[in-house]
Protein backbone atom coordinates (compact mmCIF):
# COMPACT_ATOMS: atom_id res chain seq x y z
CA UNK A 1 0.00 0.00 0.00
CA UNK A 2 2.82 2.40 0.83
CA UNK A 3 4.44 1.72 -2.51
CA UNK A 4 1.20 2.44 -4.37
CA UNK A 5 0.61 5.66 -2.39
CA UNK A 6 4.07 6.85 -3.28
CA UNK A 7 3.51 6.23 -6.99
CA UNK A 8 0.18 8.11 -6.81
CA UNK A 9 1.82 11.12 -5.18
CA UNK A 10 4.54 11.18 -7.80
CA UNK A 11 1.90 11.01 -10.57
CA UNK A 12 -0.10 13.90 -9.09
CA UNK A 13 3.02 16.04 -8.69
CA UNK A 14 3.93 15.36 -12.31
CA UNK A 15 0.50 16.37 -13.57
CA UNK A 16 0.59 19.60 -11.53
CA UNK A 17 4.03 20.49 -12.92
CA UNK A 18 2.87 19.86 -16.50
CA UNK A 19 -0.25 21.99 -16.01
CA UNK A 20 1.84 24.77 -14.49
CA UNK A 21 4.25 24.77 -17.44
CA UNK A 22 1.40 24.83 -19.97
CA UNK A 23 -0.40 27.65 -18.12
CA UNK A 24 2.79 29.67 -17.95
CA UNK A 25 3.39 29.30 -21.69
CA UNK A 26 -0.22 30.30 -22.52
CA UNK A 27 -0.14 33.37 -20.28
CA UNK A 28 3.26 34.37 -21.62
CA UNK A 29 1.99 34.15 -25.22
CA UNK A 30 -1.09 36.24 -24.42
CA UNK A 31 0.96 38.92 -22.70
CA UNK A 32 3.42 38.97 -25.57
CA UNK A 33 0.66 39.38 -28.13
CA UNK A 34 -0.99 42.18 -26.13
CA UNK A 35 2.34 43.95 -25.81
CA UNK A 36 2.95 43.55 -29.53
CA UNK A 37 -0.52 44.90 -30.32
CA UNK A 38 0.04 47.82 -27.98
CA UNK A 39 3.37 48.70 -29.60
CA UNK A 40 1.80 48.32 -33.01
CA UNK A 41 -1.06 50.66 -32.14
CA UNK A 42 1.30 53.18 -30.60
CA UNK A 43 3.26 53.27 -33.76
CA UNK A 44 0.18 53.71 -35.94
CA UNK A 45 -1.64 57.00 -36.53
CA UNK A 46 -5.36 56.81 -37.26
CA UNK A 47 -6.88 59.33 -39.65
CA UNK A 48 -10.17 60.56 -38.22
CA UNK A 49 -12.67 63.43 -38.39
CA UNK A 50 -13.18 65.83 -35.51
CA UNK A 51 -15.15 68.91 -34.50
CA UNK A 52 -15.65 71.16 -31.50
CA UNK A 53 -18.94 70.94 -29.58
CA UNK A 54 -21.47 73.63 -30.51
CA UNK A 55 -23.89 75.58 -28.37
CA UNK A 56 -27.25 76.07 -30.00
CA UNK A 57 -30.99 76.17 -29.40
CA UNK A 58 -32.62 72.79 -29.89
CA UNK A 59 -36.29 71.83 -30.12
CA UNK A 60 -36.57 68.27 -28.80
CA UNK A 61 -39.06 66.00 -30.56
CA UNK A 62 -40.25 62.70 -29.17
CA UNK A 63 -42.05 59.93 -31.03
CA UNK A 64 -44.69 57.72 -29.48
CA UNK A 65 -47.57 55.57 -30.66
CA UNK A 66 -51.03 54.76 -29.37
CA UNK A 67 -54.71 54.78 -30.27
CA UNK A 68 -57.14 57.67 -30.60
CA UNK A 69 -60.06 56.67 -28.39
CA UNK A 70 -63.40 58.43 -27.76
CA UNK A 71 -63.23 61.06 -25.04
CA UNK A 72 -66.26 59.34 -23.46
CA UNK A 73 -67.73 55.89 -23.98
CA UNK A 74 -70.15 53.99 -21.76
CA UNK A 75 -72.90 51.40 -21.60
CA UNK A 76 -76.36 52.87 -20.99
CA UNK A 77 -78.48 50.57 -18.81
CA UNK A 78 -82.06 50.34 -17.60
CA UNK A 79 -82.70 51.33 -13.99
CA UNK A 80 -86.00 49.36 -13.76
CA UNK A 81 -87.11 45.93 -14.89
CA UNK A 82 -89.29 45.85 -17.96
CA UNK A 83 -89.97 44.44 -21.38
CA UNK A 84 -88.50 46.42 -24.28
CA UNK A 85 -91.56 47.94 -25.92
CA UNK A 86 -90.04 50.31 -28.46
CA UNK A 87 -86.47 51.01 -29.67
CA UNK A 88 -86.12 54.59 -30.85
CA UNK A 89 -82.56 54.65 -32.25
CA UNK A 90 -80.32 52.53 -34.48
CA UNK A 91 -76.62 51.67 -34.43
CA UNK A 92 -74.49 54.43 -35.94
CA UNK A 93 -77.08 57.11 -35.18
CA UNK A 94 -75.96 60.36 -33.54
CA UNK A 95 -77.89 61.26 -30.37
CA UNK A 96 -78.08 64.34 -28.18
CA UNK A 97 -77.78 64.46 -24.40
CA UNK A 98 -81.12 63.53 -22.82
CA UNK A 99 -82.52 61.96 -25.99
CA UNK A 100 -84.81 58.94 -25.51
CA UNK A 101 -83.30 55.66 -26.66
CA UNK A 102 -85.83 53.00 -25.71
CA UNK A 103 -89.22 52.72 -24.01
CA UNK A 104 -89.95 49.86 -21.62
CA UNK A 105 -93.39 48.46 -20.86
CA UNK A 106 -95.14 50.84 -18.41
CA UNK A 107 -98.23 48.93 -17.21
CA UNK A 108 -96.78 47.69 -13.92
CA UNK A 109 -94.86 50.86 -13.09
CA UNK A 110 -97.89 53.04 -13.91
CA UNK A 111 -100.06 50.94 -11.56
CA UNK A 112 -97.49 51.24 -8.77
CA UNK A 113 -97.45 54.99 -9.28
CA UNK A 114 -101.25 55.21 -8.96
CA UNK A 115 -101.15 53.23 -5.71
CA UNK A 116 -98.37 55.43 -4.38
CA UNK A 117 -100.32 58.59 -5.22
CA UNK A 118 -103.40 57.24 -3.44
CA UNK A 119 -101.39 56.33 -0.35
CA UNK A 120 -99.78 59.76 -0.35
CA UNK A 121 -103.12 61.56 -0.57
CA UNK A 122 -104.49 59.41 2.26
CA UNK A 123 -101.45 60.16 4.43
CA UNK A 124 -101.73 63.85 3.62
CA UNK A 125 -105.41 63.91 4.64
CA UNK A 126 -104.65 62.16 7.92
CA UNK A 127 -101.88 64.65 8.64
CA UNK A 128 -104.15 67.61 8.00
CA UNK A 129 -106.80 66.08 10.29
CA UNK A 130 -104.20 65.59 13.02
CA UNK A 131 -103.22 69.27 12.70
CA UNK A 132 -106.88 70.38 13.17
CA UNK A 133 -107.41 68.07 16.14
CA UNK A 134 -104.26 69.34 17.83
CA UNK A 135 -105.32 72.96 17.35
CA UNK A 136 -108.74 72.22 18.88
CA UNK A 137 -107.22 70.42 21.85
CA UNK A 138 -104.85 73.32 22.42
CA UNK A 139 -107.84 75.70 22.60
CA UNK A 140 -109.72 73.32 24.92
CA UNK A 141 -106.70 72.86 27.14
CA UNK A 142 -106.35 76.62 27.45
CA UNK A 143 -109.93 76.72 28.73
CA UNK A 144 -109.28 73.79 31.06
CA UNK A 145 -111.69 71.51 29.21
CA UNK A 146 -109.18 68.70 28.53
CA UNK A 147 -106.23 67.27 30.41
CA UNK A 148 -102.55 67.68 29.62
CA UNK A 149 -102.39 63.98 28.81
CA UNK A 150 -105.08 64.34 26.14
CA UNK A 151 -103.21 67.27 24.58
CA UNK A 152 -99.97 65.28 24.54
CA UNK A 153 -101.71 62.38 22.85
CA UNK A 154 -102.86 64.72 20.05
CA UNK A 155 -99.29 65.98 19.65
CA UNK A 156 -98.04 62.42 19.35
CA UNK A 157 -100.76 61.65 16.81
CA UNK A 158 -99.65 64.61 14.68
CA UNK A 159 -96.02 63.46 14.72
CA UNK A 160 -97.11 59.96 13.75
CA UNK A 161 -99.17 61.35 10.86
CA UNK A 162 -96.21 63.46 9.74
CA UNK A 163 -93.96 60.37 9.65
CA UNK A 164 -96.49 58.41 7.59
CA UNK A 165 -96.84 61.36 5.22
CA UNK A 166 -93.05 61.51 4.71
CA UNK A 167 -92.94 57.76 4.07
CA UNK A 168 -95.77 57.98 1.56
CA UNK A 169 -94.02 60.87 -0.18
CA UNK A 170 -90.84 58.79 -0.47
CA UNK A 171 -92.78 55.87 -1.99
CA UNK A 172 -94.44 58.27 -4.43
CA UNK A 173 -91.10 59.77 -5.46
CA UNK A 174 -89.65 56.29 -6.06
CA UNK A 175 -92.70 55.27 -8.12
CA UNK A 176 -92.42 58.43 -10.23
CA UNK A 177 -88.73 57.72 -10.76
CA UNK A 178 -89.48 54.13 -11.80
CA UNK A 179 -92.04 55.30 -14.33
CA UNK A 180 -89.55 57.83 -15.67
CA UNK A 181 -86.97 55.04 -15.84
CA UNK A 182 -89.08 53.17 -18.37
CA UNK A 183 -87.87 55.74 -20.91
CA UNK A 184 -84.11 55.23 -21.12
CA UNK A 185 -82.17 58.34 -22.17
CA UNK A 186 -78.54 59.05 -22.95
CA UNK A 187 -76.62 61.14 -20.39
CA UNK A 188 -74.34 62.59 -23.04
CA UNK A 189 -74.27 63.28 -26.75
CA UNK A 190 -72.56 60.68 -28.90
CA UNK A 191 -73.01 57.94 -31.47
CA UNK A 192 -74.77 54.61 -30.88
CA UNK A 193 -71.96 52.06 -31.17
CA UNK A 194 -73.90 48.96 -30.18
CA UNK A 195 -77.49 47.95 -29.46
CA UNK A 196 -77.71 44.86 -27.26
CA UNK A 197 -81.49 44.18 -27.20
CA UNK A 198 -84.36 44.04 -29.67
CA UNK A 199 -88.02 44.85 -29.03
CA UNK A 200 -89.69 42.18 -26.93
CA UNK A 201 -86.67 41.32 -24.76
CA UNK A 202 -87.04 41.62 -20.98
CA UNK A 203 -84.41 43.92 -19.52
CA UNK A 204 -83.34 43.60 -15.89
CA UNK A 205 -82.09 46.47 -13.74
CA UNK A 206 -78.51 47.36 -14.71
CA UNK A 207 -78.69 45.49 -18.01
CA UNK A 208 -76.74 47.38 -20.69
CA UNK A 209 -79.02 48.31 -23.58
CA UNK A 210 -76.68 50.48 -25.68
CA UNK A 211 -73.03 51.43 -25.94
CA UNK A 212 -72.57 55.10 -26.78
CA UNK A 213 -69.36 56.93 -27.62
CA UNK A 214 -68.61 60.63 -27.92
CA UNK A 215 -66.14 60.92 -30.79
CA UNK A 216 -66.36 64.71 -31.14
CA UNK A 217 -63.06 64.68 -29.25
CA UNK A 218 -60.56 61.84 -29.43
CA UNK A 219 -58.06 61.14 -26.70
CA UNK A 220 -54.69 59.38 -26.67
CA UNK A 221 -52.72 58.27 -23.62
CA UNK A 222 -48.95 58.58 -24.03
CA UNK A 223 -46.29 57.38 -21.58
CA UNK A 224 -43.50 59.96 -21.33
CA UNK A 225 -40.15 58.73 -19.92
CA UNK A 226 -38.90 60.34 -16.73
CA UNK A 227 -35.98 62.01 -18.51
CA UNK A 228 -38.28 63.80 -20.97
CA UNK A 229 -41.20 64.84 -18.76
CA UNK A 230 -39.72 68.27 -17.97
CA UNK A 231 -39.43 68.99 -21.69
CA UNK A 232 -43.20 68.92 -22.31
CA UNK A 233 -46.04 70.95 -20.83
CA UNK A 234 -49.82 71.16 -20.83
CA UNK A 235 -50.90 72.93 -24.00
CA UNK A 236 -47.98 71.55 -26.01
CA UNK A 237 -48.67 70.62 -29.61
CA UNK A 238 -48.69 66.99 -30.75
CA UNK A 239 -48.59 65.98 -34.40
CA UNK A 240 -50.39 62.72 -35.21
CA UNK A 241 -49.86 60.58 -38.27
CA UNK A 242 -52.58 58.00 -38.93
CA UNK A 243 -51.26 55.28 -41.26
CA UNK A 244 -54.73 53.98 -42.14
CA UNK A 245 -55.92 57.37 -43.42
CA UNK A 246 -54.98 59.20 -46.60
CA UNK A 247 -54.90 62.73 -47.90
CA UNK A 248 -55.55 65.59 -45.52
CA UNK A 249 -56.91 63.24 -42.88
CA UNK A 250 -53.59 61.41 -42.54
CA UNK A 251 -52.04 64.15 -40.41
CA UNK A 252 -53.88 65.83 -37.52
CA UNK A 253 -52.84 68.02 -34.62
CA UNK A 254 -53.60 67.53 -30.96
CA UNK A 255 -52.77 69.21 -27.66
CA UNK A 256 -51.63 67.98 -24.27
CA UNK A 257 -54.37 68.57 -21.69
CA UNK A 258 -53.01 66.62 -18.74
CA UNK A 259 -49.71 65.23 -17.45
CA UNK A 260 -49.83 62.85 -14.50
CA UNK A 261 -48.03 64.20 -11.41
CA UNK A 262 -47.05 60.67 -10.34
CA UNK A 263 -44.83 58.22 -12.25
CA UNK A 264 -45.99 54.74 -13.17
CA UNK A 265 -43.66 52.14 -11.67
CA UNK A 266 -41.50 50.25 -12.47
CA UNK A 267 -41.22 51.93 -15.89
CA UNK A 268 -41.06 55.42 -14.29
CA UNK A 269 -43.12 56.99 -17.04
CA UNK A 270 -45.67 59.79 -16.74
CA UNK A 271 -49.01 59.43 -18.49
CA UNK A 272 -49.97 62.38 -20.67
CA UNK A 273 -53.42 62.81 -22.19
CA UNK A 274 -53.63 64.33 -25.65
CA UNK A 275 -56.90 65.37 -27.31
CA UNK A 276 -57.80 65.86 -30.97
CA UNK A 277 -60.76 67.94 -32.16
CA UNK A 278 -62.99 65.62 -34.22
CA UNK A 279 -66.23 67.59 -34.42
CA UNK A 280 -66.25 67.09 -38.17
CA UNK A 281 -66.20 63.29 -37.60
CA UNK A 282 -63.39 62.75 -40.09
CA UNK A 283 -61.69 60.25 -37.75
CA UNK A 284 -62.98 57.11 -36.08
CA UNK A 285 -62.44 56.10 -32.49
CA UNK A 286 -59.77 53.51 -31.75
CA UNK A 287 -57.54 54.32 -34.74
CA UNK A 288 -53.81 53.60 -34.37
CA UNK A 289 -51.74 56.78 -34.53
CA UNK A 290 -48.08 57.77 -34.37
CA UNK A 291 -47.40 60.87 -32.30
CA UNK A 292 -44.64 63.46 -32.61
CA UNK A 293 -44.38 65.75 -29.58
CA UNK A 294 -42.57 69.04 -29.99
CA UNK A 295 -41.08 69.90 -26.62
CA UNK A 296 -40.15 73.21 -25.05
CA UNK A 297 -37.11 74.75 -26.87
CA UNK A 298 -33.83 74.52 -24.95
CA UNK A 299 -31.41 77.41 -25.43
CA UNK A 300 -27.61 77.49 -25.29
CA UNK A 301 -27.29 73.71 -25.25
CA UNK A 302 -23.92 72.02 -25.74
CA UNK A 303 -24.25 69.47 -28.57
CA UNK A 304 -22.13 67.01 -30.51
CA UNK A 305 -22.98 64.88 -33.56
CA UNK A 306 -24.51 61.50 -32.87
CA UNK A 307 -21.66 59.93 -34.84
CA UNK A 308 -19.30 60.90 -32.00
CA UNK A 309 -21.04 58.63 -29.51
CA UNK A 310 -19.78 55.14 -28.65
CA UNK A 311 -21.18 52.80 -26.00
CA UNK A 312 -19.00 51.17 -23.37
CA UNK A 313 -20.29 49.28 -20.33
CA UNK A 314 -23.79 50.72 -20.96
CA UNK A 315 -22.36 54.25 -20.81
CA UNK A 316 -22.34 56.85 -23.57
CA UNK A 317 -18.80 57.98 -24.27
CA UNK A 318 -16.84 59.94 -26.85
CA UNK A 319 -13.19 60.43 -27.76
CA UNK A 320 -11.43 63.78 -27.58
CA UNK A 321 -7.98 64.62 -28.89
CA UNK A 322 -5.37 65.44 -26.25
CA UNK A 323 -1.72 65.81 -27.27
CA UNK A 324 -2.44 64.03 -30.53
CA UNK A 325 -3.96 60.97 -28.88
CA UNK A 326 -7.51 59.69 -28.46
CA UNK A 327 -8.83 59.99 -24.90
CA UNK A 328 -12.17 58.51 -23.90
CA UNK A 329 -14.64 60.67 -21.98
CA UNK A 330 -17.74 59.40 -20.18
CA UNK A 331 -20.76 61.61 -20.94
CA UNK A 332 -23.94 62.59 -19.21
CA UNK A 333 -26.42 63.23 -21.99
CA UNK A 334 -29.88 64.74 -22.30
CA UNK A 335 -31.96 64.84 -25.46
CA UNK A 336 -30.86 62.60 -28.33
CA UNK A 337 -32.38 63.05 -31.76
CA UNK A 338 -32.19 64.81 -35.10
CA UNK A 339 -28.59 63.48 -35.46
CA UNK A 340 -27.33 65.36 -32.42
CA UNK A 341 -26.76 64.69 -28.72
CA UNK A 342 -27.25 67.12 -25.86
CA UNK A 343 -24.23 66.92 -23.54
CA UNK A 344 -24.88 67.76 -19.89
CA UNK A 345 -21.52 66.78 -18.47
CA UNK A 346 -18.21 65.16 -19.48
CA UNK A 347 -16.74 67.55 -22.05
CA UNK A 348 -16.55 71.29 -22.73
CA UNK A 349 -16.57 73.56 -25.76
CA UNK A 350 -12.78 73.44 -25.79
CA UNK A 351 -12.57 69.68 -26.29
CA UNK A 352 -11.82 68.57 -29.83
CA UNK A 353 -14.23 65.67 -30.28
CA UNK A 354 -13.65 62.82 -32.73
CA UNK A 355 -16.79 62.58 -34.90
CA UNK A 356 -15.75 60.03 -37.51
CA UNK A 357 -13.53 56.99 -37.83
CA UNK A 358 -14.30 55.60 -34.38
CA UNK A 359 -13.75 52.08 -35.68
CA UNK A 360 -10.06 52.93 -36.20
CA UNK A 361 -9.24 54.09 -32.69
CA UNK A 362 -9.13 53.14 -29.06
CA UNK A 363 -7.80 54.68 -25.89
CA UNK A 364 -4.30 56.17 -26.32
CA UNK A 365 -4.06 55.72 -30.11
CA UNK A 366 -2.31 58.50 -32.04
CA UNK A 367 -4.73 60.30 -34.34
CA UNK A 368 -4.56 62.70 -37.24
CA UNK A 369 -7.50 64.83 -38.31
CA UNK A 370 -8.47 64.52 -41.95
CA UNK A 371 -8.57 67.84 -43.81
CA UNK A 372 -12.11 67.02 -44.95
CA UNK A 373 -13.22 66.36 -41.40
CA UNK A 374 -11.80 69.43 -39.65
CA UNK A 375 -14.14 71.87 -37.95
CA UNK A 376 -12.44 74.47 -35.79
CA UNK A 377 -15.04 77.20 -35.93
Amino acid sequence: MNFQDKRLRILIIGVVIILGVVSFRVISNIMARNEQAKKSSQGRTAVIMAAYPKRQTIVPKFRFSGSLDPIWQADVAAKVDGRVEKVLVEEGQAVNAGQALVVLEQVDTAAKLMNARGAYLDAKTNYEKAELFLKRYQDLYAKGAVSKEALDNMSFALENARGKLDAAKGVLTAAESDLGGTTVTTPRAGVIQKRYFQEGYYAKVGTALFNIADISTLSAKIDIPEGYVNSVAVGGKVEFTIPSMSGENKNVDGYIVRISPVAVKPSRTFEAEVVVDNRDNRLRGGMYAEALITAIPKENVLTIPMTAISMRDDQRTCYVIEDGKAVRKILTTGYIGENLVEVLNGISEKDYVITGGLNKIREGVSVKVSEKGTDKE
